[in-house]
């Protein structure tokens, strides 16, 4: 009975890691990267979803604004089956594109500018954060595996 209501609740069922490279290109058109699949008891994965998401964090104090954006998404449709205490590893590539501000337009457009812009940018307190999230889908369990990994575009 307990087995049955930990199967269904995903406890001790198929985990994820991601595999990121530590850096990526900005300039690259796909993020490139690796799911390991994960479980301590035989399991089937239907489907494995993964996002790219752009934080954009601006402002000091009680003028911090943030927005998130969807930069890439891909979705993996396949049966796969995890082994008990064994894994299994998928690649897989995000296809994304950036999105740019008023001021990024500016400073990639004006070499003169350019150190203008970055001090605005530094005096507003602009940031951008990326994550990649990673969802799979699990046949027979109601709390399916996720997992987030923060990566590094430069």
């Amino acid at each position: 009975m307990i087995g049955k209501v930990k199967k269904w609740l995903g406890i001790e069922g198929t985990k994820l890691e991601l595999i990121l490279p530590e850096e990526w290109s900005i300039s690259g058109k796909s993020l490139p990267g690796r799911v390991r699949l994960f479980s301590k008891n035989a399991q089937v994965v239907t489907s494995v979803k993964l996002v790219l998401i752009e934080r954009y964090v601006r402002g000091r104090g009680k003028e911090k604004r943030s927005d998130e954006y969807l930069l890439g998404e891909t979705t993996i449709h396949r049966r796969i089956e995890v082994p008990a205490e064994g894994s299994t590893e998928l690649k897989f590539e995000i296809p994304f594109s950036i999105i740019q501000s008023d001021m990024d337009k500016l400073e990639d457009r004006n070499l003169l500018s350019r150190k203008f812009v970055k001090a605005a940018k530094w005096l507003e307190g602009v940031q951008s954060q990326y994550r990649v999230e990673a969802e799979a889908t699990v046949e027979g369990v109601a709390l399916n595996p996720f997992e987030r990994k923060e990566v590094r575009l430069v």
